[in-house]
């Protein structure tokens, strides 16, 4: 979630990073204007609560009819202190809101704009010229319906559309690669965790996605708990409220988790075969660090990732 104090004190930086993102800048004067109400309501509520408790020592001390006055001026001014109340816990509550909603800030140096506008920074590989080659290649789902390793007409049977079966050879390659995943994180100081993909509104509002209005997210309405997306929302979770020391270093964990999206959007309906679906196993890293070092660490997270995209020995940009 963004710094409001840092918002406040340099609102040009937040505005550029919406617009490098297309996305709405007026949301920057809402939190700026959202803020100064929050700050006003509690001056206001705090102003009052003083003179509450002042109040307080004056009955005290009074008799009689003066006493009464007091106790009728008491009676109205607990009135303001409740309706004060109200008022900076409705401006605390918009501030929250706005602030669950707005987009972290873009680093310098990352294009401005959508797909359209992405620069290509490395190439590895070449892919293959199948026409040079003189053949019509097949894509996953044919390969994967002809070797017996991808069920989705079944799928589509017992869950619905864009469910599927990993059988066979299927199911061995993704536990393959899965584990072939953890081991490289554990080699590079990752500790391996199993973790929940059902959890608490707090913890998904916390990973930035907004439970109200977000048509991605699975929900249990009855036991008000969200299936995740990806493990990362756990691991963000997993230390909720703490304090970390991290004098000696991230503290980095690779999540294995199954990941449910609903993939609500008409982007995707076209999508053939297993790549846009409603359930997939995933491993993620995850890094705890200084803020001041989450570039860095970003760098070697994209390395690990260029390392295991070699090893399986697929072309990518």
């Amino acid at each position: 979630m963004i710094d409001v104090k840092e918002l406040s004190e340099n609102p040009d930086k937040f505005r550029a990073s919406q617009r490098a993102r297309g996305a709405d800048e007026s949301l920057v004067d809402r939190m700026i204007a959202a803020d100064s109400r929050r700050r006003s309501a509690l001056t206001e509520y705090e102003t009052l609560r003083a003179e509450q408790n002042a109040f307080g020592k004056k009955v005290a001390a009074a008799k009689g009819e003066e006493k009464q006055a007091l106790l009728a001026e008491v009676k109205d001014l607990a009135a303001k202190v409740k309706a004060a109340s109200a008022t900076a816990d409705e401006a605390q509550a918009e501030q929250d809101e706005l602030t669950r909603i707005f987009p972290n800030l873009v680093i310098d140096g990352v294009p401005a704009g959508g797909e359209d506008d992405y620069v290509v920074v490395k190439t590895v590989g070449t892919p293959r010229d199948f026409a040079a080659e003189g053949f019509e290649p097949r894509d996953h789902l044919e390969i994967g319906e002809l070797l017996g390793a991808i069920d989705m007409e079944r799928g589509a049977k017992v869950s619905g559309a864009r469910f599927y079966f990993l059988k066979g050879v299927g199911a061995r390659l993704e536990l393959a690669l899965l584990q072939m995943a953890l081991d490289q994180a554990i080699a590079a100081g990752f500790t391996p965790m199993i973790t929940p993909t059902l959890v608490r509104p707090e913890t998904m509002q916390g990973t930035g996605f907004d439970v109200k209005h977000d048509a991605e997210i699975y929900r249990l309405a009855e036991d008000d708990l969200y299936l995740v997306g990806t493990s990362e929302v756990s691991l963000a979770g997993y230390h909720a409220d703490e304090i970390l020391d991290l004098s000696g270093g991230p503290v980095r964990y690779a999540g294995w988790s199954s990941c449910y999206r609903r993939e609500a959007g008409s982007h995707g309906k076209d999508t053939r075969g297993i790549i846009r679906v409603h359930q997939f196993n995933k491993v993620e890293m995850f890094s705890y660090v200084p803020l001041e070092e989450a570039e860095a660490e970003h760098a070697r997270l994209l390395a690990w990732e260029d390392e295991m995209l070699g090893k399986v020995e697929l072309p990518y940009r």
